[in-house]
């Protein structure tokens, strides 16, 4: 093995434990009776496992109200998001046009302006447009944070499918919508679901719109963070509440694994 290879085997490694180390910390933590997650000096690895402060958390009405929240809001933010970005990537993969370069960096310069500067006005204008405290308002917040990043993915997973094949099928008769339905999309939709699941994860994780825009209606991150800074909430709580968090994710990613790469339009068998 050279030296080359085994430099970037170990920064690999290094890479994944530094990922792996938090999931694992907090899932032992949730995973561990409450007499001895609060015992000192406390064992890295518990003596015996329980599932008791998962299962009480779990039976919490309000966890689970809130976990209701977040996956309509996820699914209401992948919708919109898709009806947005899935035209816009298209056409910037598909025809050519002056500035489509300036375009694409326009939309990207979006993400520079910081959310809190946000803050007041879009509290503010939501109240007005009665959108303040619903599921709906929080979902157009998490459109409009996850539309820049997506339009880009889609952009790319279009750019992978070849031109050539929408233009054979528009040459024996059929129309450019036809030749999408027909060709393209069956072929992007690897990445498109890939997308969607970003999307997902994306809006399952945001923390500071759920927290500002809403009181009676929150997500389960904006619960947590209600919990812990205003309530002062106990440590098994926030550990649970992080592995509630973090799950989700993680089963997603595995289940699409063989699909990140056609984020990029890379088409992986």
């Amino acid at each position: 093995m050279t030296l080359r290879k085994l430099g970037l085997y170990a920064a690999a490694l290094l890479l994944t434990a530094w990922v792996l180390a938090p999931i694992v910390l907090i899932a032992l933590a949730a995973a561990t009776p409450r007499e001895d997650l609060y015992r000192w000096p406390r064992p890295l690895w518990p003596e015996r496992l329980s599932f008791e402060i998962l299962s009480s958390f779990a039976r919490q009405e309000a966890v689970l109200r809130a976990l209701g929240n977040s996956l309509a809001v996820a699914g209401l933010t992948i919708v919109l998001a898709t009806l947005v970005s899935a035209p816009a990537g298209y056409a910037l993969a598909r025809y050519p046009f002056r500035g489509r370069e300036a375009v694409q960096l326009g939309i990207l310069a979006t993400k520079m302006f910081p959310a809190t500067a946000l803050a007041v006005p879009l509290a503010v204008a939501f109240i007005r447009w009665g959108l303040y405290d619903t599921l709906l308002g929080v979902a157009l917040v998490h459109t409009a944070l996850s539309v820049p990043f997506v339009i880009l993915i889609v952009a790319s997973v279009f750019r992978g499918v070849p031109a050539e094949l929408e233009e054979a099928a528009m040459s024996l008769g059929a129309s450019r919508v036809g030749a999408f339905i027909r060709v393209t999309f069956p072929m992007a939709l690897p990445g498109l679901a890939a997308a969607a699941i970003f999307t997902f994860i994306l809006s399952w994780n945001e923390v500071f719109a759920a927290t500002l825009l809403t009181v009676n209606h929150r997500t389960l991150p904006a619960l947590l963070v209600h919990s812990v800074v205003a309530e002062g909430a106990p440590l098994h709580y926030r550990y649970a509440g992080g592995f509630f968090l973090v799950l989700p994710a993680l089963v997603i990613i595995f289940v699409i694994r063989r699909y990140l790469l056609t984020l990029w339009g890379v088409t992986v068998r």
